[in-house]
């Protein structure tokens, strides 16, 4: 996160280098690549809530989100819910003046009115402002298990957009793409194989290739299918 206000911001939630938009692969999803795009540079919606299923890519989106606008000199903070529920819903407080904030998980405070609230207070702060907010969810607002109603319909103010899940042949070509990007070479044979024998959820495949990069670096081999093999106990 990055910010020039003068107040001080009490989080401290570390952006992944690698989760940015020239390593997203947006088939299917081109639309919402663009419109966040938009809001990172200050243009497009005021407000985005964003959902998909597990490992379909949000967390990615919303990080994304934040790393492209800081060429732009934008403030910016990503907090992820789940990671911060344990916290006072207080910690909002001040967002408001960042240029935006990405809430992720929002489905992880379900529940806990005093976050709740928070968050709804916050909607209505940044909306006063005109800065701009990203949520992003694993259901859309009225499947979330929000209970304050207040806060269901601000979830529900400017776009709502399900991000989709690739199909193999394009989780194919995803994996290709990030195995290029860390300089490995994927032959169909080796994707297949991972597609085939692991999960097929695009966040573990990223966390394996992950895996499987550090294992090469250090054995000083190709990723091959045996090696997979090895690597991963298959």
């Amino acid at each position: 996160m990055t910010t020039e206000q003068p107040f001080q911001i009490p989080l401290s939630v570390s952006l992944r280098d690698d989760a940015r938009f020239e390593n997203f692969y947006e088939e299917g999803n081109e639309l919402i690549c663009n419109s966040l795009k938009q809001i990172s540079c200050g243009e497009g919606e005021q407000f985005i809530y964003l959902w998909g299923t597990g490992g379909v890519g949000c967390s990615h989106l919303l990080q994304a989100t934040c790393h492209a606008a800081e060429p732009y000199g934008r403030s910016s903070a990503y907090l992820p819910l789940d990671e911060l529920i344990h916290l006072n819903g207080n910690v909002l407080e001040g967002m408001e003046h960042l240029d935006l904030v990405c809430l992720d998980n929002i489905q992880a405070i379900a529940g806990n009115s005093e976050w709740e609230e928070a968050i709804f207070h916050l909607y209505n702060r940044i909306r006063e402002l005109g800065h701009r907010l990203l949520v992003a969810g694993s259901a859309t607002p009225v499947n979330t298990g929000i209970t304050l109603p207040d806060l269901t319909s601000r979830l529900n103010w400017g776009v709502v957009i399900q991000l989709q899940d690739l199909d193999d042949d394009f989780k194919l070509k995803a994996l290709q793409m990030r195995a290029s990007l860390r300089g490995l070479e994927f032959t169909d044979e080796v994707g297949k194989f991972l597609l085939y024998h692991t999960s097929r959820n695009m966040g573990d495949l990223t966390r394996l290739l992950e895996q499987l990069d550090q294992a090469s670096l250090s054995a000083k081999r190709k990723v091959t299918i045996p090696f997979i093999k090895e690597v991963l106990g298959l």
